[in-house]
């Protein structure tokens, strides 16, 4: 840590950049409606090193540099979703999508929809330890099939999330599960089986939510004719096969498999180009185009077309430059200690267990609003708090289970959040609207934070294991 990072910050400068950004935001948010947050991302970067620079000496060069690194933490991500945009245009191109849709249509029905996308996401990524993969695979699928039955968008969106990020939480394959307790001090096991306390409840009253807003649309009689169009037209577009159907098992077991993302999904990619050679008769050409600039559909039936015009890898660059100019403004803040300024004054507040767990939820959320990174938001908190949690006797799998609850659920919520960014693109849903439909990812930091002033299971350092620790 450099020595500026040592220097300390007052709340009120660490503020000022938070507070322009957040204006920034309603300005070209709600006052212009732009639906794009990336120039009020990137003035805010620029207002945060101009006071790191004025106020706070900072050199310029620092701050450059922390800008950089931040941006390398985000690295593995761009290359995935450029990888993902790929997947989805080929994936399209074949038919995997659309028999998936098709194949959805005949067997599910609105009153389960809800619920049967939550479990069947959340099967699918506790299998991948991917809540992205789950999201561009059966996540687009079932897109596709709840438009056929007349769901909201944004009711499907949050059921999806919700099953994902369930499984990427869960899952042990899963990079922030491994990451979480790496911060805090414990093991991987340990941290999983002390999170299904809050976890398990999260899921189950969200599966009961979902399951009354399906009730909502069960009694309803499907337009069959509506439905009917749909499937004749994915039938008389695709050769539609259940072969196609390998590609997303293939995914599943070779993330199973421990493979690394980025070349288990490009090879999701390169099979997804070749079953479109196979089944569709598209030429390479077509496939390097596809790949590139996405899939676009001419079959004629609007719901069709506006669920299948997408992917390419160009279709990922506009997520891309929201990720990068969110990150420049989370380097600057991180490297001028404005970033640590307020996480340490937030640590004041905590006055018992309660008050520190509710501490370490929202400083993971700000991170998730100001760093724009979920790996951001359970790495600061944890370096942050570490010695808190040890200091009250607390033991580490505590700081873990909370880092997850908050850091890893709530940055599918912010939209200029890697994760936000990622489903708002994948998905297809404007930002915002699905949040509400969020259930898992809204009640288990409430839950969390309930647990904290209850005590219920809050677990401490015995003093056997502290023999052991030491």
């Amino acid at each position: 840590m450099n020595q500026n990072n040592k220097k300390e910050v007052s709340l009120s400068i660490a503020l000022i950049p938070v507070i322009f950004l957040l204006v920034s935001l309603v300005i070209t948010l709600v006052v212009f409606e732009l639906g794009e947050a990336h120039i009020a991302l990137f003035l805010s970067a620029m207002f945060a090193a101009a006071l790191a620079i004025m106020v706070l000496k900072v050199p310029w060069k620092e701050i450059e540099d922390g800008m950089i690194n931040s941006i390398k933490m985000s690295m593995q991500a761009i290359i995935i979703m450029l990888i993902i945009g790929m997947v989805v245009g080929t994936w399209i191109l074949s038919g995997i999508v659309p028999t998936m849709i098709f194949y959805g249509l005949k067997i599910l029905s609105p009153g389960i929809f809800l619920v049967a996308t939550v479990l069947i996401c959340s099967v699918v990524s506790l299998a991948t330890g991917s809540s992205w993969t789950t999201a561009a695979t059966v996540g687009i699928a079932l897109i596709g099939v709840g438009t056929g039955l007349g769901m909201p968008i944004e009711m499907v969106a949050g059921a999806i999330i919700s099953g994902s990020y369930f499984g990427d939480k869960m899952s042990p394959l899963s990079d922030t599960t491994n990451l979480a307790p790496a911060m805090a001090g414990t093991d991987l096991f340990s941290h999983i089986r002390h999170m299904l306390y809050t976890t398990v409840p999260s899921y189950v009253i969200s599966l009961v939510l979902f399951a009354i807003l399906g009730m909502r649309y069960a009694g309803k009689s499907l337009d069959q004719s509506s439905i009917d169009v749909i499937l004749n037209g994915l039938d008389g577009a695709f050769n539609l096969s259940p072969i196609l159907l390998v590609a997303p098992a293939l995914v599943i077991f070779i993330v199973i498999k421990k493979i690394p993302a980025v070349p288990g999904l490009f090879g999701a990619a390169l099979l997804g180009g070749i079953f479109a050679m196979m089944f569709q008769g598209a030429s390479l050409g077509t496939v390097l185009d596809v790949a590139n600039n996405g899939y676009s559909s001419s079959v004629g039936v609007e719901a069709i077309d506006s669920l299948l015009s997408r992917g390419g890898m160009q279709g990922m660059l506009w997520t891309v430059s929201l990720i990068l100019c969110a990150m420049m403004f989370g380097g600057a803040m991180e490297k001028s200690g404005m970033l640590n300024s307020i996480a340490a004054n937030i640590l004041k507040l905590a006055k018992n267990t309660g008050g520190l767990i509710t501490a370490t939820i929202f400083t993971s959320i700000g991170m998730n609003i100001i760093a724009a990174d979920q790996y951001l938001a359970i790495v600061i908190p944890g370096r942050m708090y570490v010695d808190a949690y040890k200091e009250r006797n607390l033991h580490p799998k505590n700081l873990s289970r909370t880092l997850e609850d908050a850091g890893t659920l709530t940055s599918a919520l912010i939209p200029w959040n890697t994760c936000g960014a990622y489903m708002i693109s994948t998905l297809g849903v404007a930002p915002w609207v699905y949040v509400p439909y969020c259930f898992l990812n809204l009640i288990n930091p409430v839950i969390a934070i309930i647990y904290g002033y209850t005590g219920f299971s809050i677990e401490y350092i015995d003093e056997e294991e502290e023999l052991l620790e030491a």
